[in-house]
């Protein structure tokens, strides 16, 4: 019988579930896709309930494909700032669970910029007013569907939250530390939610759930179906967070990029930073009651716009795309900005949209295909450039994970444009590898930090041959593009 951790990746587009064997090695997968909903411009939402029968399937597919087995701990990483109301006495959600890339709640945070209030909530959260976190989520959900009810009888939780409550049989209301910083409600410093705060987006503080360490028995499964009974629900980390514990990026200035729908930048701290403008401070994982932190910058539409783009030019599949975007030397000046909702980090600007410029008649489909391939790459060395400028100690390892590391391609680009060296883990389960080993320190199965990095490979080195005048030449040129998109939003 095989023992080990049963983990969890909750993402955008689909629920994944893996099964880490004491050696670090995941011997058996299960997926299940995650619908989502654009019911207005702008607006991104998904059902609740959908989301846990899509995480109960990759829990038994996953199962199945191990075979008699001893669950020693689940772990769980999750789609960030994704946000939920359910009745407490029920479990029944209220309302869609609002996710991340809504930009519903816009007007509501230029509103408090307009008032002022940025900077005060930057220095206790360290993310600024954007509708990418929930703060603004939460009081648009109790707006809509929770008028009337005594906020005693709600919750509210991101995903994290909602699977734990969901595992324990609604016995437990609880979220890591990681998911409680990307609130907005949290202060990171104090490691406390803030009722000024709460007060600020009128948010009833009876309604947050409990913040626990990252590893930490949050309760025991019950009444799952195909999971047996009083299994330790013992991890919860967000899942960009979860990538960089995965990549063992233990030491200061240790840092990741994860692809997905959209893309992750994150470097780790010594001690709380209020971040410079473009980027976030965050809590990266909380340990016995200590917290690591993290820059970070965000971009909100990454790998997705390469599904988009291979529909736009009538091509099959991503891989067609990608193979018609090496079939030319360079853009021609083509640059596409996928700023399809907005603009994350380090611009912020909820209301630019998408654009292609530079076309020229000599440009055609494939030099359309490498400006948008290209559009991954710019836009991490935007955020790269801000968080390389404030790291007093440096970057040291960058670690990449997500499906388009796995695009030799694609990564010597990222690499270029940085002009920094990557590692291309050789797992593509790097949140759910850091939600394992996060619960495996919980539970024992793991003794401390050093057992854990020793499992970590290397993965495929990627250093950076572009020659500095070309990769200024092509920053400027997509500086230029990601100017047009602002002056016109």
């Amino acid at each position: 019988m095989q023992r080990g951790i049963l983990a969890i990746d909750e993402g955008t587009t689909n629920s994944k579930a893996v099964f880490v064997l004491q050696s670090g090695d995941i011997i058996a997968r299960g997926s299940c896709p995650v619908e989502t909903r654009h019911p207005q411009s702008g607006w991104v939402e998904q059902d609740p309930l959908q989301v846990w029968q899509s995480t109960v399937a990759a829990m038994t597919a996953c199962l199945e494909a191990v075979g008699p087995a001893e669950i020693i701990a689940i772990g769980l990483s999750n789609q960030r700032e994704s946000v939920m109301l359910w009745d407490r006495r029920t479990g029944e959600p209220l309302g869609p669970l609002i996710t991340w890339q809504c930009r519903r709640t816009a007007a509501a945070c230029d509103a408090l910029k307009a008032d002022g209030q940025e900077s005060g909530v930057i220095a206790r959260t360290g993310l600024p007013l954007d509708p990418l976190f929930p703060a603004t989520k939460i009081r648009w959900l109790l707006d809509h569907h929770g008028q009337g009810r005594d906020p005693a009888d709600l919750c509210v939780g991101t995903v994290d939250c909602w699977l734990i409550w969901k595992l324990t049989g609604g016995a437990v209301h609880a979220c890591d530390a990681s998911n409680a910083a990307r609130t907005q409600l949290f202060d990171i410093e104090r490691h406390c939610w803030d009722e000024s705060l709460c007060a600020l987006f009128d948010v009833p503080m009876a309604i947050l759930p409990q913040v626990c360490d990252s590893a930490h028995i949050f309760g025991h499964s019950a009444d799952v179906p195909g999971l047996p009974d009083a299994v330790p629900v013992a991890s919860a980390i967000g899942d960009s967070h979860g990538a960089l514990f995965g990549h063992g990026a233990f030491e200061v200035g240790d840092g990741k990029v994860t692809f997905g729908t959209g893309s992750s930048i994150m470097t780790t701290l010594d001690a709380f930073v209020v971040p410079p403008k473009g980027i976030t401070t965050t809590i990266a994982w909380q340990l016995n009651g200590t917290a690591t932190y993290a820059f970070e910058g965000n971009i909100l539409v990454s790998a997705s716009i390469l599904p988009w783009a291979a529909d736009l030019l009538a091509q099959p599949d991503v891989t067609a795309l990608l193979e018609l975007a090496q079939s030319v030397d360079s853009a021609l000046g083509v640059r596409l900005v996928p700023a399809h909702v907005g603009l994350g980090s380090p611009h912020w600007d909820a209301n630019a949209r998408g654009l292609i410029s530079g076309l020229s008649f000599n440009a055609g489909k494939a030099h359309i295909a490498r400006a948008a391939a290209e559009s991954m790459a710019f836009q991490v060395a935007d955020v790269f450039e801000i968080i390389e400028a404030n790291s007093s100690q440096g970057i040291g390892h960058l670690f990449v994970d997500g499906g388009p590391s796995k695009n030799p391609f694609l990564m010597q680009m990222v690499s270029d444009c940085i002009d920094h060296p990557i590692v291309v883990g050789d797992s593509a389960e790097a949140s759910a590898l850091g939600a394992a080993f996060l619960a495996g320190l919980a539970t024992g199965f793991w003794p401390d930090l050093a057992a854990i990095r020793a499992m970590q490979s290397k993965g495929k080195d990627f250093a950076p041959k572009l020659d500095e005048a070309a990769r200024q030449s092509l920053i400027k040129g997509w500086k230029q593009a990601v100017k047009q998109v602002r002056l016109t939003a």
